[in-house]
């Protein structure tokens, strides 16, 4: 009961945000009968937009028109699009406590975090029509690039572990080279070629003031409006519990440094189903794995207990996600 109170209060302050007091006044004095033939629906407020942001160490200026009605874009966006920004935030309980520690050994901002929301809503199987794959969304020519093996057999750009080391290595080089991660990120969506191009056409010195389509125009913003959700759901009407937050599953790693015949098989061997070891190893494409090679390859499985809700206690990664 006081979870759900918490949760309809939040509520009831994120629409206050974007209508005056009056105006939410007059919608709870409207009388149906005076309009039989309107419909009548719940407040919908628009978000503030914050003067400014601090994304990566840089503080970004919301001050100027077209950067705050960018950001209102992508911010309005994301919290009304419901179902996918809950399963972000759901999926996130999981994936950002292995992704986090990469980050910070690599010495990549947090708040890279977001980019890989913005890339893939954290589904480290998703695939782009373009044929960019995994959590980061890499093509195939950038994965192997930065180590990734790619074939019929394996997907390293869908291994969450792998996949962000190469992105840590890909983001540090193109800040490097900018200066900046704003543009950096850009330069993720884009290519360098692109915004270098760019940067050196107009005259410009970082991603926000070029002229760009509106896929790559709207990227940064975008992330910036997923770390302003995520980093405080609860002020734009999100209310879950820590048990409805998908939990990081623990697993017992088994090298494997031989050919395998049949993934099936080998599954049962280990006490799990072919679906659970796929599941906890999105890296395996096919039903075998030739390895000629004799590469080591590390296979996560699922440890029991935590595969069952019962057996666990739920835990959120971030405790502003929750109500208490």
């Amino acid at each position: 009961m006081g979870k759900t109170r918490s949760c309809m209060m939040a509520a009831a302050a994120f629409m206050a945000m974007g209508a005056s007091a009056q105006g939410v006044g007059q919608y709870n004095n409207y009388n149906a009968e005076e309009h039989p033939h309107g419909a009548v629906f719940p407040v919908v407020a628009a978000p503030d937009i914050p003067q400014s942001v601090v994304f990566a160490g840089d503080t970004v200026s919301f001050d100027r028109t077209d950067m705050y009605e960018r950001l209102d874009r992508e911010l309005t966006s994301i919290v009304y699009g419901h179902s996918t920004t809950q399963l972000c935030l759901k999926r996130a309980n999981r994936y950002f406590p292995i992704l986090a520690p990469i980050l910070k050994e690599n010495g990549v901002p947090l708040d890279m975090l977001y980019l890989a929301v913005t890339e893939s809503t954290l589904d480290p199987t998703i695939k782009s029509p373009a044929a960019a794959v995994g959590l980061w969304q890499f093509l195939a020519s950038t994965g192997r690039m930065y180590g990734l093996e790619i074939n019929d057999d394996v997907d390293e750009r869908c291994d969450p572990v792998k996949a962000t080391v190469a992105a840590c290595k890909f983001l540090k080089s193109v800040h490097a080279h900018y200066g900046n991660w704003a543009t950096a990120c850009a330069s993720y969506n884009a290519g360098m070629g692109r915004i270098n191009g760019e940067l050196s056409r107009q005259g410009q010195d970082t991603s926000f003031d070029l002229q760009l389509v509106s896929e790559t125009s709207r990227y940064v913003f975008r992330i910036i409006a997923y770390k302003l959700l995520m980093e405080n759901p609860k002020r734009y009407g999100y209310c879950l519990r820590a048990d409805q937050l998908y939990q990081p599953v623990d697993y017992k790693v088994v090298e494997v440094k031989t050919s395998v015949a049949s993934w099936i098989d080998w599954a049962k061997q280990q006490g799990i189903t072919y679906a659970q070891l796929r599941e906890a190893n999105p890296w395996i494409r096919s039903n075998r794995l030739p390895n000629a090679s004799g590469k080591t390859y590390k296979v996560n499985v699922p440890v029991g207990d935590s595969l069952y809700l019962s057996k666990k206690q739920a835990k959120a990664y971030d405790p502003g996600w929750v109500v208490k």
